[in-house]
């Protein structure tokens, strides 16, 4: 009874159309973390259809990560400060249109603008997302939300080489490619209409007016670009020239650091380092790094085998990944329900599965002809999918329960740019194992996926410890 008399006190005042607003974040979030993933199978018609040179095709993949990441804790800052629904329109709208430039691109100069101003849209309206969630919702409906958002960041970039595929096949020609831009236009033009029509402007008066840290956001823009460049570039940065930047992107972020300590002594800052003092944040932010560097490499790599390796088409690659999003969707649903009563413990156990789930994908690779790989490791993706909807939306949802909701999109700004770095870390990593082995047993295809995934599993083994370090400690401390 208890639990019910919680439950009606979380609601009371809320929002009544906050599931809706929730359905148009969702939907608007599902599109640009669809592009990180659906691009991938649609390099070959695009190097075709624009006679496209390779550094090119490299920067549609890249640039868009890369300013992505680079706009995440700004966009969530102003998002604070200025209101969440009109900075998440704004994020839609310059998507939309970006999205329909890249698919009028008609040269890959152009395509790659387009890209970039694509990624920047989608690090401005992300956090908002999360900023949303954490400002309408309380307690139990909190988790079921995040579960929600969990369900949508492993499906789309999951299924993002599947529906690729799909347009890419329903298209034909060598133009079949711009449909992967043009899905988003109908898309953003509903959201943004939805978003108006069901998420509330702020409620508060007159705000006093605060800095937006100029110096702090210069500092951090610069650090994230010096640290990322090295990895998106990897392909094109071969030798050790790479590590200077990435040096002296560090040397930035620890000034960006320095400067947020001073500053934060008397204003507001871009990100309050305090929340970093809180046990819940700085680990699960840290989980989360690392669990990206080693997840969304898998389909990378996957893709690349089954494609360059194996000769599958494009649909044929993305319909292999679809055990992998079946499954994230259905365990991210249902363990939003539980997070609030399991905890981090919930997170280890997936972290578990998705470990032990590759090591079977990767057994089966070693013992199973190729023409059957695909149904061999249908099974075990499923179950690393389940593993992984146990992850991501409960490690989000435990991360930001301590985090005020005045700091909401700043925090989940952090969080976020975090992953993207883990992103590109691990895609460089995984990727420069894969690219070695291949060149070394020249092109032995299924060896190069095998160890590659190897080091995959090492990123998730890693942060599993961390989450395991989580669990410890809170109970050291008497919490649960």
């Amino acid at each position: 009874m208890s639990g019910e008399t919680t439950a009606l006190r979380d609601q009371e005042g809320a929002d009544p159309r906050r599931w809706k607003a929730l359905t148009v974040c969702l939907v608007a979030g599902f599109m640009t973390l669809l592009d990180v993933s659906i691009v991938n199978v649609a390099l070959p018609a695009i190097r075709s259809g624009l006679n496209a040179p390779r550094s090119d095709l490299q920067w549609v993949v890249s640039g868009y990560a890369l300013t992505f990441g680079l706009a995440l804790i700004p966009a969530g800052r102003f998002g604070d400060m200025h209101g969440r629904r009109n900075v998440f329109v704004l994020g839609v709208v310059l998507f939309t249109l970006s999205s329909a430039a890249a698919g009028m691109a008609g040269d890959p100069t152009l395509l790659v603008i387009a890209r970039l101003i694509q990624g920047m849209a989608g690090g401005v309206l992300n956090p908002q997302v999360s900023g949303l969630i954490q400002q309408l919702f309380r307690g139990a409906e909190r988790g079921r939300a995040f579960g929600m958002l969990g369900t949508v960041i492993g499906f789309s970039t999951a299924i993002g080489p599947l529906l690729g595929g799909t347009l890419i096949q329903l298209g034909g020609g060598p133009d079949a490619w711009r449909l992967v831009f043009y899905v988003n236009v109908p898309i953003g033009i509903l959201a943004v209409i939805l978003a108006y029509r069901y998420i509330r402007p702020p409620a508060h008066g007159r705000r006093p007016r605060e800095s937006m840290d100029p110096v702090g956001v210069l500092l951090l823009a610069l650090g994230v670009v010096l640290v990322l460049l090295p990895f998106v570039e990897g392909q094109q940065w071969q030798g050790a020239e790479r590590w200077p930047t990435l040096f002296a992107g560090l040397v930035v972020l620890a000034a960006f650091v320095a400067w947020e300590r001073r500053y934060g002594r008397h204003h507001q800052p871009v990100v309050d380092l305090f929340l970093f003092r809180r046990r819940s944040y700085a680990l699960g932010a840290l989980l989360g790094t690392l669990y990206f560097a080693g997840f969304s490499a898998i389909f990378f790599i996957l893709t690349l085998y089954l494609q360059n390796g194996l000769g599958y088409s494009a649909l044929e690659a993305g319909l292999a990944s679809t055990p992998f999003a079946a499954g994230s969707a259905v365990a991210a649903a249902l363990s939003g329900r539980t997070v609030t009563r399991l905890g981090r413990p919930l997170v280890v156990a997936g972290l578990l599965l998705v470990a032990a789930a590759l090591g079977v994908t990767a057994l089966a690779v070693r013992l199973v002809p190729g023409e059957q790989v695909a149904w061999a490791i249908a099974l075990p993706l499923l179950l690393a999918g389940l593993g992984s909807g146990l992850v991501i939306s409960p490690n989000q949802t435990l991360t930001l329960s301590e985090v005020p909701v005045a700091m909401a999109g700043t925090a989940g700004g952090v969080l976020q740019t975090g992953q993207r770095l883990g992103t590109a870390v691990g895609i460089a990593a995984i990727g420069s194992v894969f690219f070695a082995e291949v060149a070394s047993s020249r092109g032995d295809y299924a060896t190069a996926f095998r160890h590659s995934l190897l080091v995959a599993i090492a990123f998730v083994l890693v942060s599993l410890v961390v989450a395991v370090v989580d669990v410890v400690t809170a109970r050291r401390a008497g919490l649960r």
